[in-house]
């Protein structure tokens, strides 16, 4: 059994979450702090976009933002010499754009809960707005925060219609799990196809219980306060 598309699976997922993380976390915390509640409204929808397009329209809009004709993409190739379509990085950006709306709506959603007057007293208390946002605010929106970043590593790890657009299948290198599976599929090797489908339950099932196992244990922590 060839492991490379796990290995690709998690080296892809992992970046891509910690790209998801810091921008989802931002993304939410301007978002909740929007007093034009039309312009809240707009970005909103702009950024929960990829939530429910069609992944391939996703990919379609990658590889016109980042194809080597585009300006953004020449961008890469004349100062990095990077090529992002068919690479390992375009399985990356493709995991990042799929899998921030979860983060995002998490972390909105958790800061929406914080009750406004502990930073409302923070304030009095002479406390800047980044100090509440690490002091107050993600403190006491941990769990969601916690729960959309399991969520969005999962999105990413299981990834497929975006990456076939920008990144490729091309084995030991674009070929995720999802990709493995539709091309032992098409190959009809139902047996290999099948390993790969156990495998991505597996890591499925895990993450669940995992963003489970922390919700429970930070609001027993706080419970406890």
């Amino acid at each position: 059994m060839d492991w490379s598309p796990l290995w690709i699976s998690l080296k892809t997922a992992g970046a891509a979450i910690v790209i998801t993380f810091f921008l989802g976390i931002a993304a939410a915390w301007g978002v909740v702090n929007l007093e034009n509640r039309r312009v809240k409204v707009i970005l909103d929808g702009i950024l929960t976009l990829p939530l429910v397009l069609p992944p391939t329209v996703a990919g379609f809009f990658l590889l016109e933002i980042f194809g080597v004709r585009r300006p953004l993409g020449r961008f890469f190739l004349e100062i990095f010499g990077l090529k992002i379509p068919f690479s390992w990085q375009a399985a990356v950006i493709a995991a990042v754009v799929m899998s921030f709306p979860l983060m995002y709506r998490s972390a909105r959603g958790a800061f929406e809960q914080v009750n406004p007057d502990l930073m409302a007293a923070a304030r009095t208390l002479g406390m800047g707005e980044w100090k509440i946002f690490y002091k107050v605010l993600l403190p006491n929106a941990l769990p969601g925060v916690a729960s959309g970043t399991i969520l969005a590593f999962a999105r990413g790890l299981g990834e497929f219609g975006a990456t076939a657009m920008i990144a490729g299948n091309i084995a030991g290198k674009t070929r995720t799990l999802p990709m493995a599976v539709y091309t032992e599929v098409a190959a009809g090797n139902m047996d290999e196809a099948c390993r790969y489908v156990l495998i991505i339950l597996t890591v499925a099932l895990l993450s669940i219980s995992l963003m489970n196992w922390a919700a429970m244990g930070l609001d027993r922590g706080r419970g406890k306060e």
